[in-house]
Formats: C-alpha cells, sequence, structure tokens
C-alpha cells in the first residue's frame, strides 16, 4: 500500500466531488471558482453546457482517483497503470506551474483562487509522482 499515492487518488476524488457541488450551486459557483463569466451566464439561464461540461470534468478526476488507488494496490491494477500515472501526475504539475507564466507576464490577472489552485494542483502532483516513482518496479507489466 502506498500512502502518497492514495493520498493523491483522494485528493483527486475530492476535487471530483468539488466539481459535482459547483454544478449544484449553480452560477455563482461558477463564478466562485473562476470558471468565467460566459460559462455562468449559461447556468444562470438553464443551460445543460456548464452542467455536462462540469460532470465530464469530474469523472476525469474521478478516473484519476481509481488510477492513484491501483497504483497504490488498493483495487485491482487498471490498464496502461503506468503510462496514466505518469501522464495524471504531469498534468498536476502542468496546471500548478502554469502560474509562473502568469506571473511574469500578466500578474494584473492574478487573484487568491488562481494561487490556492495552482498551488494545490502542484502539491497533487507531487503526491503523484512521489507515489508513483515509489511503486513504479512494482508496477511493471510483469508484475501483474
Amino acid at each position: 500500500m502506498n500512502r502518497v499515492l492514495l493520498v493523491g487518488g483522494a485528493s483527486s476524488f475530492s476535487i471530483a466531488i468539488l466539481h459535482i457541488a459547483i454544478i449544484i450551486g449553480g452560477a455563482d459557483w461558477y463564478r466562485f471558482f473562476g470558471a468565467g463569466e460566459k460559462i455562468a451566464t449559461l447556468a444562470e439561464q438553464g443551460s445543460w453546457v456548464p452542467g455536462l461540461l462540469t460532470f465530464g470534468i469530474s469523472i476525469i478526476f474521478f478516473i484519476w482517483g481509481l488510477y492513484a488507488l491501483s497504483g497504490a494496490g488498493k483495487i485491482r491494477r487498471l490498464p496502461f497503470l503506468r503510462l496514466a500515472l505518469v501522464i495524471i501526475s504531469a498534468i498536476y504539475l502542468a496546471r500548478g506551474l502554469c502560474f509562473l507564466p502568469v506571473f511574469f507576464f500578466k500578474p494584473e490577472i492574478i487573484d487568491s483562487l488562481l494561487v490556492w489552485s495552482s498551488l494545490v494542483s502542484f502539491i497533487v502532483g507531487l503526491a503523484y509522482v512521489i507515489g508513483t516513482r515509489q511503486v513504479w518496479l512494482s508496477l511493471s507489466v510483469n508484475n501483474t
């Protein structure tokens, strides 16, 4: 059992649940969490687009959580486990680091949500990287 990957997985599941809460919370939640005015306005107008997009994002985070659980040995081995864990790690880290170009080239758009979401993404990405590295050899194709 790999505790670091379990933390990464729990974080991904929490983010998935947060996205479901945003759908339920409606336009004000879309605005608060930085989805943009266009998405918030569509939610106010009763459009299905924001909910569908947000639900899709939630599903992705849920799947990422499952991959962390699989890597940690808590559920059966999922297909392409090593590759998926590397890609998930990279996406989280890239999202966390996207704050840096904004900081240097568009500092006027920085707000606390951008800072915190970038920090959380980076920390979750580190959990995936560290956890994946710890179990890497046990995840080889020959070890089923």
